[in-house]
């Protein structure tokens, strides 16, 4: 997985194809691929969820923990 970060948009890409986005605004970081603003460090972790999701399941005991601590913030 590759992560490009920038002050205004984050990309992960797995094998070059985008599998997720994050856009900042005045409320947050908007994740495509989770349902609700978080702050920069949260988004982070929610492209890399993104990643593990797509690479080793649903059920995978990472993919649980960081649903988890997303949910918390």
């Amino acid at each position: 997985m590759a992560l490009e970060i920038t002050e205004t948009a984050m990309t992960a890409t797995v094998n070059n194809e985008v599998i997720a986005t994050a856009t900042r605004s005045d409320c947050g970081w908007h994740v495509t691929a989770w349902p609700r603003p978080l702050d920069r460090n949260a988004a982070i972790t929610a492209l890399s969820l993104a990643e593990r999701v797509l690479t080793h399941g649903e059920d995978d005991p990472c993919v649980n923990e960081w649903r988890r601590e997303l949910a918390r913030d």
